[in-house]
């Protein structure tokens, strides 16, 4: 949606941060929003209301965003702005958030192209009212990594042991042996231990898939939808397996709810489950 008026570079435009329903107009009041040019403001459109500010339209020329998109810091200083504008309207009233610097030329034509939408906005608008967004991260539960280094730290201890430790310990005499040679059956049972070693890892893999799988449906019951996410990669430092990234949108009145059910499968799974939220239901609202 993003547009830009590269003819006249010293003309205003209009930065949209939303769409939503019967705003309260203190909700943006005294926002900074991107620019501290402008206040944010309304701008009414059919039957809906845009969250607006006029903002310099040299600033959201093509050139000039790729080079924000390649300074993280002004990057994270606009996403900062936009959300905060966001995340206060949706306070107040049902509110379908537009991506980050949705431009146009001017007011008339934000009107224009909005109205076009009229019939999603009033989709996402019904199916997120009263909601809100929740994040659910699962990390493998801690006994199966423990379990699998307890099954290695065996095998490698078994096979570095001195063959006469078990006989003296016994108090059976001990026979010389050709240390340079191997005990016989030495490499069956080290295959055996490799064996046994990927059957536990694959037990576990199954065992944290089963997790995975329970926290979903359990959740995905109280929620009206969900949506499951790529895996977030972790730090080199965090040594926990994630086996579950997922977003739902619950109804207000069941948060409680939610946040009970997650204590409640934490302990009946034993794995840690991170409950984030609630957030505006970003991930909800469709392409707009």
């Amino acid at each position: 949606m993003r547009q830009h008026d590269t003819e006249v570079p010293d003309a205003n435009a209009t930065y949209v941060f939303a769409v939503c329903r019967d705003p309260d107009p203190s909700s943006c009041a005294g926002l900074p929003g991107v620019t501290h040019e402008a206040p944010v403001r309304l701008l009414a459109l059919d039957t809906f209301t845009a969250i607006v500010q006029t903002v310099r339209a040299r600033d959201f020329t093509d050139e000039a965003w790729q080079g924000r998109l390649s300074d993280q810091r002004e990057l994270e200083r606009y996403a900062r702005a936009h959300h905060d504008v966001v995340s206060a309207v949706a306070a107040a009233c049902p509110t379908v958030p537009l991506p980050m610097a949705t431009v146009y030329h001017a007011d008339e034509r934000a009107q224009e192209a909005l109205a076009k939408e009229s019939d999603r906005f009033r989709v996402a608008l019904k199916r997120i009212a009263h909601h809100a967004e929740w994040g659910v991260k699962v990390y493998a539960p801690p006994a199966a990594t423990a379990a699998t280094a307890a099954t290695a730290a065996t095998a490698a201890t078994a096979a570095t042991a001195a063959p006469d430790d078990a006989d003296r310990r016994a108090g059976r005499p001990v026979v010389p042996t050709d240390r340079g040679r191997p005990a016989a059956g030495a490499g069956l049972a080290y295959l055996e231990r490799k064996r046994g070693a990927q059957r536990l890892r694959e037990r576990s893999q199954e065992d944290a898939l089963r997790t995975a799988e329970t926290v979903d449906e359990q959740v995905g019951r109280l929620a009206t939808a969900s949506r499951r996410l790529r895996p977030h990669p972790q730090p080199s430092t965090d040594r926990r397996v994630q086996i579950l990234n997922a977003t739902y949108l619950v109804a207000d009145r069941r948060s409680e709810e939610l946040a009970l059910l997650t204590r409640t499968l934490r302990e009946r799974t034993g794995a840690q489950i991170e409950l984030s939220g609630p957030w505006v239901p970003y991930s909800f609202v469709g392409e707009v």
